[in-house]
Formats: structure tokens, sequence, C-alpha cells
């Protein structure tokens, strides 16, 4: 192949993973065709590309870029997946496929997430992470328990001070006498 296809290759792997902040790195060896095809549906359906692609090209593509140390000393046959929320979904439905027994050969090889690579074994630990909804999630609940808990606080108060109001209108209906002498100056 000449220098120039390669070029080209090259700038179309770069253009594709322009903007990717993380990536996982899959093994599809031994996995056939209809599988493989399934594979890839499934994935294109949660908005998460998969591409096999050559080690040296993969270097040559990420190159200066935060996904370049997942490239580091690669060997054998791999594919990349990107997409998905964040990493903890993708990480998610690719543990997911891993556990399919159809799809003997799947295997994840390790991922990488803000310039740091990691194994097989961290990148499947972080499926166990919570993803970016579940994280909002959480933060929205912390908010609003603590404006329920202010709220509380206020309405108890104000209870407390409605309800001595009350007591001292009660008392001036009862006693008409005592609620026109207490408003009187000395």
């Amino acid at each position: 192949m000449s220098k120039y296809v390669k070029q080209l290759i090259t700038d179309g792997v770069k253009n594709r993973l322009e903007g990717v902040q993380y990536l996982m790195l899959v093994s599809l060896t031994g996995v056939d065709a209809n599988a493989n095809k399934n594979i890839r549906a499934n994935l294109a359906g949660k908005g998460i590309n998969l591409m096999v692609i050559k080690n040296s090209l993969a270097n040559r593509a990420s190159e200066g870029t935060p996904l370049a140390a997942a490239f580091k000393g690669l060997t054998g046959s791999n594919a990349i997946c990107w997409g998905a929320s964040d990493i903890v979904a993708l990480a998610k439905e690719l543990v997911n496929l891993t556990k399919n027994k159809d799809l003997k050969g799947f295997e994840i090889k390790g991922a990488v997430l803000d310039g740091e690579a990691f194994n097989a074994a961290q990148a499947i630990e972080v499926s166990k992470w919570l993803t970016r909804e579940e994280q909002i999630a959480v933060i929205v609940g912390q908010i609003v328990s603590i404006g329920a808990k202010l709220s509380g606080q206020i309405i108890s108060v104000g209870g407390a001070v409605a309800s001595q109001i009350a007591k001292v209108a009660e008392k001036s209906d009862n006693n008409p006498d005592a609620a026109n002498t207490e408003s009187q100056p000395s």
C-alpha cells in the first residue's frame, strides 16, 4: 500500500475518532459473521460504534490524542468501541455481550479514559460504576433532600409562631378586657 493511501486511511480514522475522549478495546476473534453482524447492529442501536482496526493504524491515527495510551504495546486482532452516553454505559453494554454464551471469543481487552489506559480487569470494573444519568439522579436527590429538610424546618418554626399567635388570640377572645389593657400604653 502506498504512503498516500495509508495517509488517507489514517486521516479517515482520525476524523472518526475526533472528539472521542474514551473507548474500549475488544476482541472479536472466533465470532462468526452472523454474530458479528448482530453485535454491530445491537451496538449501533444504542449509539455505540465498533471498528476493527490494525494496531499500527490505530497508533498512527491516535498520536497526540488522549486515546493514544490504549494502543501502546497492543498485539493481536482488536476492535475499538466508543459512543454511548459515557464510558460506564459503554462498559456495561460490552460486559453484557461478554456474558452471552453464543458470543464465544468476544472479550474486553482494555479501555482508555482521559488519556489513562485500563487493562481488561479494570475496564470490566468500570461497568460497576454509576453512569452519568445515575450520578445526576444521586446529586438531584441530595439537593432535593436538603431543600425538603430546609422547608420542614421553616414550616415547623412558622407553625410554632402561628400556634403562639393563636393562643394569644384565644386569650383575647376569652378576656376582652385583658386585650384592651395590654394594648394601652402604661
